[in-house]
Formats: C-alpha cells, structure tokens, sequence
C-alpha cells in the first residue's frame, strides 16, 4: 500500500501497488476495494522498462495520475535505487524519477478544448447549468474543468452521483474535476463512471488544469473533504509537463 501524493507528510491516496502475476482482469478488478483502496496498480518488471496496468472496481484505466506516483516509489523500493525509470503504460513510454518520497512522471501529451452542452453535468453537480468557464481537457480521455469561486463553494458541493454518472457517460466523460482558484489551488475529481465517486488525487486533471490555465507550475489540494489531504504538483520543465507528489509505502 502506497499513499501517494501526500500533503506534509500525512494523507495521501492510498493505492495498492503488486508485481503483477497471472491472474484475470476480474480478480485484478477486486484487488482496489479488497484493500481499502480506489486504484490499484500492477507492475511488471523488464529489463529495461516496466509495464504498468491500472484498475477500479470497474475495470482497467488507460492512465492513473497518482497510480504512476505510487508505482514510481514502488519501484525505488524494489529495485534499490533512486534516479530515473522508464514506464510503459497503455503502449506509451515515458521517463519518471524518484528522488527521495518525491516522484514526478512525464505526463502524456493534454488536449484542451470546448466542453460542448455541460448543463446535466453542472446540475447533477449543484451548479448553474449556464456556468461560464468551464473547459473540456484530456491525456487520452476526455473530462470537465469546472471553476467555482471559493474553497467555500468547492467543499459545499454534494453530487447527485446517479445524475452524474448518467451525464458523464452519456458525454463520454471520464468525470468532471471542479476547482477553486487563489495562491494554492484547491479541487474535487468526481469519476462515478470508473467506480470512483470522488478521486483523493487526480495528478491527470491536474495537468489539464496547468495548461488550460497556460501557467508554468500549479500546487493542488485535494482530498480533504474524505479525510485524507493530498497535494499535486504540476509543472512545465525543459518544456514538457511534469507531474508528481510525495509519496511514501505503507505496508
């Protein structure tokens, strides 16, 4: 079990982190929920490279955020060492780095655009269906950025989850990740559709935040209103988009 995306030291989102073994999806898909867990992730070691699959309750992911961070400090642990790894995950491959609990990854390539008729997922979230500002953003599935005023705002929302499942899937949504500005960013990930209610750590829609918002680095907080405060690091370097957090094996 790795908590990963930590926030001071403490929370995080705990995800299960196993060298894979032959088994089926079906018994890969119990392994999250089985452990108290939202994400699993297996790993396959080679001899260049590891594989990573991802799962939920309901099935496979091509991607995990906060998964990848986990496996990265997997592998440090695993392999005795610190510095850079190579990842293949969904048939893409890609460097990360582990430097002491932090672990940063190269984020796949975000797609930012127009989010097309919004309103049942705005209602189903609370919201004005004619809120302004909101983004359709992705690395491989599409989601929602909502912007909302205030922190305030942000944690008084209570999703209709059944409403909001019907809207997302109906759009070919992977969720919708809503957020508030100011110094230190602060946001909720509600993914129904992936067996995911709402994400502790969304490291993906973290990026889709950072260029939507065409700013060089964002710190997000996310988490709190499931007891467990994490924060994702986002930034631009030597040009690409990294993405990242602390993260720390438990058991």
């Amino acid at each position: 079990m790795v908590d990963a995306c930590l926030r001071d030291g403490r929370g995080g989102s705990p995800t299960v982190v196993l060298e894979d073994t032959p088994m089926t999806d079906a018994m890969r898909s119990a392994v999250p929920a089985a452990n108290g867990a939202s994400h699993a992730a297996f790993v396959t070691l080679r001899h260049s490279a590891a594989d990573v699959r991802f799962f939920t309750s309901t099935g496979e992911l091509p991607a995990c955020g906060h998964g990848t961070v986990a496996a990265l400090v997997w592998l440090a642990e695993r392999l005795g060492r610190q510095g850079e790894f190579t990842l293949r995950i969904s048939g893409r491959t890609f460097r990360g780095w582990v430097e002491g609990e932090r672990a940063w990854f190269e984020q796949a390539a975000v797609t930012v655009g127009e989010p097309g008729d919004a309103g049942a997922v705005l209602s189903a979230l609370g919201l004005d269906p004619a809120l302004p500002g909101v983004r359709a953003a992705s690395t491989g599935r599409w989601r929602l950025l909502i912007p909302v005023p205030s922190r305030t705002e942000l944690d008084a929302l209570r999703p209709d989850f059944d409403a909001l499942r019907e809207a997302t899937d109906t759009a070919d949504l992977l969720g919708c990740y809503v957020y508030s500005p100011g110094g230190r960013f602060a946001a909720r990930m509600f993914a129904p559709s992936i067996g995911v209610p709402e994400d502790i750590a969304n490291v993906n829609s973290s990026s889709c935040l950072l260029v939507a918002l065409g700013v060089p680095e964002v710190s997000v907080d996310m988490g709190d209103r499931l007891g467990h405060p994490a924060t994702v690091l986002v930034r631009i370097a030597d040009g690409r988009v990294r993405a990242g957090g602390v993260a720390r094996i438990r058991h």
